[in-house]
């Protein structure tokens, strides 16, 4: 197989520190880009948007905790057991997290958003404005576990 090597486009800077499951609601961040890779226009145009698409990596999540089978989600054995595909956990095979968060304003190499899942330090991959139409064009459904689980998310 081949490898892929990915190159962080910038990391997020402020906001939570530690690793934390809920409560990402009211958290501000700023997602700062590489200043020796990019120049503010590579975000022109991005404040004209309400949210942002962050693909970011769980650099915390050691190898060992890697899970590539089923678990039961957040250890939770009142809920069944779901294949790691089949759930957005930290401990994904390739540890990359997506986030919608809303964009508050964009300064220079700066983004500053709330709502991202993401702590301070973590590598940003990549960023992409969230479009509507890119969104769910049928009715969106979840098992009740998943609704559970997110109660307290944001």
């Amino acid at each position: 197989m081949t490898a892929i090597e990915i190159r962080p486009v910038g990391w997020v800077t402020g906001g939570r520190v530690p690793v934390e499951d809920d409560g990402w609601g009211g958290v501000e961040a700023v997602i700062r880009l590489d200043g020796e890779r990019f120049g503010p226009e590579a975000l022109y145009g991005l404040g004209s948007f309400s949210h942002l698409e962050v693909v970011f990596h769980f650099d915390r999540v050691p190898e060992e905790r890697v899970e590539t089978g089923a678990r039961h989600p957040r250890g939770n054995t009142g809920w069944p057991l779901i294949g790691i595909f089949a759930q957005r956990g930290k401990n994904r095979p390739n540890r990359l997290g997506v986030s919608r968060c809303k964009i508050l304003r964009v300064d220079g190499l700066d983004v500053h958003v709330t709502g991202l899942d993401a702590v301070d330090g973590t590598p940003v991959l990549d960023l992409k404005p969230w479009m509507a139409e890119f969104g769910p064009r049928d009715t969106a459904f979840q098992p009740d576990w998943a609704t559970e689980l997110m109660r307290d998310y944001y």
